[in-house]
């Protein structure tokens, strides 16, 4: 006889099993409820000023009382005037060695140490930079530049290295430090500036150390991240002889976490790059103080002759620091020769002192300002506008404006400040956990209670609008690299230039392509963002499984099924990283955009770094690290743990 089973009393029915759709119902009833009780009490779109908490008195006193007693307190006499007087000290040391070594002695052994380092070639292109600057008549900016970079660099790794070794040996401490480390990378360059200004004053010292707090987290984390990837097998055998922990630290974890740690040396140089030319705006000198007075002004043949020695320093660092980490890949002739370069590169150092040609050459220098110029204004006069059928650059940034940036902007504010802070939950819940969600929302209720919720949503307008525009050009362009090595090959080198270029270099094309405004801002946003886009992309589609692609085309399907049906779906990990560091990456150049008229959050920091406001430029920072957290949670959400029988 047949025994009847009857159904288990706690079986889901149909689509509910899908986690997914278990979340979207309970979305759907939370919002039958709390709808219709948030608009009978608060019906209007902005955000009410009954949750408003007003800091400006309060931060207003607190830099009152900075200035004050800058000069005057204890702290700042026998504390920070003491780091500000050996940052003083150290990156004029620098300079000057710099500049007694001369231009052929600097570079004859930057050739020197790459050829000893990677070979001829990267010799030849290290020499080649160094000539190009001395040439475009900014030998003395960029010397003033790399000394400033060359402090900077050395206290953020030594900072770096030191809280990487707390969070790699301490478990509780790496958890502690996470949150923090967060906070300083997703927090925009600019933001940085205003409250060592107010602490240090305008000038060297504050460039130095906003820039040591922008450029250490990479160094930590990756110092952390290779002490705590270390091999437990060697560790073990190290502990079985009776190492001690120094032993053990010193002849086991940190040789195993070499390849980490020189990728977080190379990290730290390029932020330390980027935000020592950003810097300039305090006075920092150098090349960012050229392109920045250049900027101003609206002049663009002075701000590329001061823009591409920064490219050139950024490419010469990128590329000699990657290959100092590849050093078993040296070939055995640069291993051979490297010793007699140095000193043949000391020797042409010495002469030029000895015969006082230390300075560059003025009947050298090649004047590429007037000629740049001349043909910005042949684009002002032919492509700006009246282009037939395609229209001018100006004509497409003021359609963009006009039919996205403007209507998405104005969409945002139209929405009630709750509805904003249940799309945000609904996101992050969606692809996350409820953890995320509450994260994200607490970082946007947080904007509001600031006080600054139109500019925050004015930003998160033109994020959305450059992370679309961005993804479109991206995914497109990683499709191409997947399936074609030739093209991989030649875009490899674009994305190399792309990606080593500092964030403020960006500004000088756009402004000479789309004037000033929204827009451009956006364009510059976009220009900075597509690398990784690309790149993250790219290597996702190509590390889908081949039985999968194989199995596909056995079945019949087109390339544009496979792409569709097969290589996306597998590819969504590595699509959503790259979702996510375009947020990031964008956000970033946004905010800058505040110098070119991007307006919005990045127009608030920009004032209150200005006129010394710290309640303006201090808000608008918070603000912009809750936007950045609420975006990356949103868009990269906690890894959730499987549980057993789930």
């Amino acid at each position: 006889m047949a025994t009847l089973t009857a159904p288990a009393p706690h079986t889901l029915p149909g689509v509910l099993k899908r986690p997914a759709a278990r979340k979207l119902l309970l979305l759907a009833l939370a919002a039958a409820v709390l709808v219709p009780l948030a608009q009978a009490r608060w019906a209007g779109g902005a955000w009410p000023d009954a949750l408003t908490v007003d800091l400006d008195k309060p931060l207003t006193d607190a830099g009152a009382w900075i200035i004050d007693n800058r000069d005057t307190h204890p702290v700042f006499l026998y504390g920070l005037g003491h780091v500000s007087n050996g940052v003083v000290l150290a990156v004029r040391a620098v300079y000057l060695t710099l500049l007694a070594v001369g231009w052929a002695g600097v570079t004859a052994i930057g050739a020197a140490v790459a050829w000893r380092v990677a070979g001829a070639r990267l010799a030849a292109g290290t020499a080649a930079a160094f000539l190009t600057c001395g040439a475009l008549g900014m030998w003395v900016p960029t010397m003033q530049t790399l000394a400033l970079m060359v402090v900077a660099v050395a206290a953020s790794v030594a900072v770096g290295a030191l809280l990487g070794l707390a969070g790699g040996l301490s478990t509780r401490t790496h958890r502690a430090l996470r949150p923090v480390l967060d906070t300083m990378q997703v927090l925009p360059a600019f933001a940085y500036l205003l409250p060592v200004v107010l602490v240090f004053g305008i000038g060297v010292p504050a460039a130095v150390l906003a820039t040591v707090v922008y450029a250490a987290p990479p160094m930590a984390r990756l110092t952390a991240l290779g002490l705590r990837g270390a091999d437990p097998g060697v560790l073990e055998a190290v502990d079985s002889l009776g190492a001690t922990a120094r032993q053990r630290l010193l002849t086991a974890r940190l040789p195993l976490a070499r390849k980490e740690l020189l990728l977080g040396l190379n990290q730290t140089i390029m932020m330390a790059l980027s935000m020592a030319v950003i810097a300039s705006v305090i006075g920092a000198g150098g090349l960012g103080d050229r392109v920045y007075q250049a900027l101003a002004s609206v002049d663009v043949g002075a701000a590329l002759a001061a823009g591409i020695p920064i490219v050139l320093l950024a490419v010469v660092l990128d590329r000699v620091t990657a290959a100092a980490g590849r050093s078993g890949q040296v070939p055995a002739p640069a291993r051979t020769v490297g010793p007699y370069a140095l000193v043949a590169a000391a020797a042409i150092a010495l002469a030029g002192w000895l015969t006082s040609r230390l300075e560059w050459p003025e009947a050298w220098v090649l004047d590429i300002a007037a000629p740049v110029n001349r043909v910005v204004g042949w684009m002002t006069a032919h492509l700006y506008s009246g282009v037939p059928v395609v229209g001018g650059t100006a004509d497409w940034a003021g359609h963009f404006t006009t039919w996205v940036l403007d209507p998405l902007r104005d969409g945002l504010l139209w929405l009630p400040w709750w509805s904003v802070l249940l799309a945000v939950a609904a996101l992050a819940w969606l692809i996350g956990t409820w953890r995320t969600a509450l994260t994200a929302v607490a970082a946007m209720a947080a904007i509001g209670v600031l006080g600054v919720w139109e500019p925050a949503l004015d930003t998160l307008s033109q994020v959305l609008a450059a992370v679309a525009v961005t993804l479109v050009l991206g995914v497109a362009t990683a499709v191409a690299a997947a399936r074609s090595e030739r093209f991989e090959k030649l875009l490899r080198p674009v994305l190399d230039v792309f990606q080593t270029m500092p964030q403020f270099v960006y500004l000088i094309p756009v402004v000479a392509l789309f004037g000033v405004g929204r827009a451009p801002a956006v364009a510059a946003a976009v220009v900075y963002a597509l690398p990784a886009v690309v790149r993250i992309t790219a290597q996702g589609l190509r590390q889908v499984d081949p039985a999968a692609l194989e199995s596909s085309r056995s079945l019949g399907a087109t390339a544009w099924q496979q792409l569709r049906q097969v290589q996306l779906p597998l590819a969504r990990p590595a699509l959503l990283l790259a979702v996510n560091q375009g947020v990031v990456l964008v956000l970033a150049v946004v905010i800058i955009g505040g110098l070119v008229g991007g307006g919005a959050l990045g127009y608030e920091v920009v004032l209150g770094l200005a006129q010394g406001d710290l309640a303006t430029g201090l808000v608008a920072g918070a603000a912009i690290v809750c936007l950045g957290l609420m975006l990356d949670r949103v868009t990269q959400p906690t890894e959730r743990r499987a549980t057993k029988g789930a």
